[in-house]
């Protein structure tokens, strides 16, 4: 069988469009050793391929990365694949809190020098030595404590919809840049108890790492991350910390957590914290656009890229030649909508 993907996009969303079941978003990562990324690669996306999972999993010598969706039906199947994999045995399953099933369309498994970016070089840095979990009840016994540090590892977009309360924001565009800025923030304060968290717990957990590589002494990270956290609060009937959305790296683009909504239109200025792309294929801009600015602006950012978007495809297709990626691609905070 062909280890990746032949059928076009749009084919692959009728597909799941038309599918006759019900799908649920899982996500799952493990910091471990992995001699041969590619093959370990090639072996997963035949098993799971015939699990008819959908998803993005990113394989390296330092572990795994998944975010993917398998028929319900498929679950316990998926469970026992995984659990047959020696360093995935017993592997918590972090699943979607706000799930419609239509989280993916296709099946991606990548090999990466890590699985989170990071930028450490330094050769001494060892992700055995990490922070300690804390579990939703304990999290919100030590977030009771005035003296406790919260800090929220997740880029400025996932913050401004949704963020525990009094969380501090690391105000970076990329993790590898908020890992040192975390440390510079946060030095006076290396004796205080500090809970690190992030959607999932793949990158607070290499945080607490890092933050103890840098000499701080009680670092906690958040076991499960944001969804985690959310799923045991409400079955533990346990007071709801966060609050707004959790931004995910999905179709859904969001998981609502509470009823709060902490942002903005980044148009009109109304409360809002809906994210989507600009529709120009040109931008593609992730941006938070409510519904009156979306029928203004035709789904697009800006006047310009709605002007844009309105011609023909071949005319869209002439403009964008020669237009670095970088450009078009563009989730900074730096970049403002016009």
């Amino acid at each position: 069988m062909a280890l990746h993907n032949r059928v076009s996009a749009a084919e692959l969303k009728i597909r799941l469009a038309n599918e006759p079941f019900k799908r649920v978003t899982i996500s799952f990562y493990q910091y471990a050793k992995i001699p041969d990324p590619q093959l370990f690669r090639d072996q997963l996306y035949e098993s799971l391929f015939q699990l008819n999972t959908f998803g993005r999993i990113y394989v390296a010598h330092e572990g795994i990365n998944a975010q993917i969706s398998v028929p319900d039906h498929h679950f316990e199947a998926l469970k026992q694949q995984l659990y047959a994999i020696d360093f995935l045995n017993g592997i918590r399953l972090n699943i979607a809190v706000d799930d419609d099933g239509k989280s993916f369309f296709v099946l991606k498994v990548k090999v990466r020098d890590k699985i989170v970016a990071d930028g450490i070089e330094d050769p001494t840095f060892d992700m055995a030595n990490r922070g300690r979990y804390v579990d939703a009840g304990t999290f919100n016994e030590l977030a009771a404590d005035p003296d406790t540090v919260i800090v929220d590892m997740r880029n400025h977009y996932e913050y401004e919809v949704g963020h525990f309360e009094g969380a501090i924001e690391v105000p970076s565009d990329t993790f590898r840049d908020q890992l040192p800025m975390a440390v510079d923030m946060l030095a006076d304060k290396k004796d205080k108890n500090i809970i690190m968290y992030c959607t999932g717990g793949i990158r607070c957990e290499k945080a607490s790492a890092y933050m103890l590589h840098n000499g701080f002494k009680n670092v906690f990270h958040l076991e499960g991350g944001i969804i985690e956290y959310t799923n045991k609060a409400r079955q533990q009937g346990l007071p709801m910390k966060f609050k707004g959305k959790n931004f995910v790296f999905d179709d859904r683009l969001g998981e609502r957590i509470s009823e709060d909504i902490i942002s903005h239109c980044h148009q009109c200025g109304e409360p809002c914290d809906t994210h989507t792309n600009c529709l120009n294929d040109g931008c593609h801009l992730l941006f938070i656009q409510c519904e009156s600015c979306a029928k203004k602006y035709d789904g697009c950012c800006s006047e310009s890229c709605q002007t844009t978007h309105a011609l023909p495809v071949e005319e869209q297709a002439e403009l964008r030649k020669g237009v670095e990626k970088g450009l078009m691609f563009n989730k900074s905070r730096r970049r403002k909508i016009e």
